[in-house]
């Protein structure tokens, strides 16, 4: 079965839509849970295929998982894990279920995780989460495509990292627990989602300090200190820039509920520049709106708080067709232009030089046949589809669900002119909601 989008573009976005919960973030706490021998609840869990390998994973280490549809929450209880080797079967689907080596290594002080391997969008290098663990007292070894992990105990110390490497903050982070002493994080990456689980561990008991900035120092706690507790995942900082793009695309006007707007301040400063329009309507609610053509801007993605290289397909979309040419340096990743072949076959006028992306702006899109070949740049060339004349269709529609939750009827419930099928032989049948495809927990 091949899912796919239809898209009848043109239609002006507007209403309400609201944010679900943050993936980047909730994936992590999912992983900290095996810290603690009992049951944890989080709340704001966004139904996304990349949450359920993270909860196969748990499940496969002997934790139970029970996830709750109808109240977006999950409850984990570790209070029996029965394995310390997480499978490259599961590993292997999504790169952010290696953040269970630190846990793993901080409950068991021993861990077998198979090496992520590669990943579209470019080399994302595990040398530093693993430079950090032997910092902390780790044995590791590489064998057989699995990192061997194991130490008689933890010991706080002090971790440089070379860069601000999300994973590995987040890894170390992990790690140092329930290390003896204190551990300090420099040079430590600064973004939402690195806060929001810091303050996920303190809330189950552990002592984390200075998440946010560029050091972090956590001290250690004995086992006993991490206790079972309830958490709400923060919203969606990726997830809210895309709604905010996809109403700004049409020339649309639009609430957008449950976004922390601090968590976007660099993004929304270009759109305003643009000449987009976003006011406060309250603390966690926004309007968002666009009513003339855009111009073009320049940016360089950069780790936060600077442009998210998440959000840079999405802003491409936008400039194809903005007044003016727009340059884009991509900064973190060297293949993180993968949308731009589709975005020239819907007649974008784009020139790519290695890690520089030169948009001149055209009138207007056409509707081609398009494939996400990750899931921001599927993302994009939804949007894309929406600004475009004509219809679009957009397949391989798995990258999009890793990390948007019902994206469609999201979009529907703004006035878009979207919907989900499978083409078999002999069928076109619709599909109405992604949990048909996916299946629950």
């Amino acid at each position: 079965m091949a899912e796919k989008f239809k898209i009848h573009g043109g239609e002006t976005l507007k209403g309400e839509v609201s944010v679900g919960g943050a993936k980047n973030a909730v994936l992590k706490h999912l992983a900290a849970t095996i810290l603690v021998k009992g049951q944890t609840k989080i709340y704001n869990v966004p139904h996304l295929t990349d949450v359920d390998i993270m909860l196969n994973v748990l499940s496969d280490l002997g934790a139970k998982c029970v996830y709750d549809k109808q109240e977006k929450s999950v409850v984990v209880d570790a209070s029996n894990i029965t394995s310390i080797t997480a499978k490259y079967e599961l590993v292997s689907k999504m790169r952010a279920s290696f953040i269970i080596l630190g846990a793993l290594m901080s409950r068991c002080k021993e861990a077998i995780v198979a090496l992520p391997g590669g990943c579209a969008i470019g080399e994302r290098r595990v040398d530093f989460h693993i430079k950090g663990l032997e910092a902390l007292g780790a044995k590791i070894k590489i064998e057989n495509g699995y990192v061997h992990a194991k130490a008689s105990k933890l010991v706080g110390t002090d971790i440089y990292l070379d860069i601000p490497s999300v994973g590995a903050t987040e890894n170390l982070m992990l790690a140092a627990v329930l290390a003896e002493g204190s551990t300090r994080i420099q040079n430590a990456a600064q973004e939402p989602e690195i806060v929001d689980l810091a303050n996920f561990l303190n809330t189950i008991g552990a002592d984390v300090n200075g998440a946010g900035t560029s050091e972090i120092i956590i001290n250690g706690v004995k086992p006993e200190n991490l206790h079972q507790a309830e958490y709400t995942t923060i919203p969606d900082r990726i997830e809210a820039g895309t709604f905010m793009a996809a109403v700004i695309a049409t020339k649309g006007k639009a609430i957008i509920k449950n976004i922390y707007p601090a968590h976007l301040t660099f993004f929304n400063d270009k759109l305003i520049k643009m000449g987009a329009s976003i006011k406060l309507v309250e603390p966690s609610t926004i309007e968002v709106s666009c009513k003339s053509r855009l111009s073009s801007i320049n940016f360089v993605t950069q780790p936060y708080p600077g442009f998210p290289t998440d959000l840079q397909a999405i802003a491409m979309a936008l400039l194809t067709t903005a007044d003016g040419v727009g340059i884009i340096t991509e900064s973190l990743y060297e293949n993180r232009f993968m949308q731009v072949p589709d975005l020239r076959r819907m007649g974008a006028d784009i020139h790519q030089d290695r890690n520089h992306a030169i948009i001149k702006g055209v009138k207007h899109l056409a509707g081609a046949t398009v494939a996400s070949s990750d899931l921001r740049a599927g993302a994009a060339l939804v949007i894309a589809g929406l600004m475009a004349s004509g219809e679009t269709i957009v397949e391989k529609l798995h990258h999009i669900d890793r990390g948007y939750e019902e994206f469609e009827h999201k979009l529907q419930g703004l006035g878009a002119k979207i919907n989900r099928y499978n083409e078999e032989e002999n069928s076109g049948d619709i599909i109405t909601s992604a949990a048909q495809i996916r299946g629950g927990y």
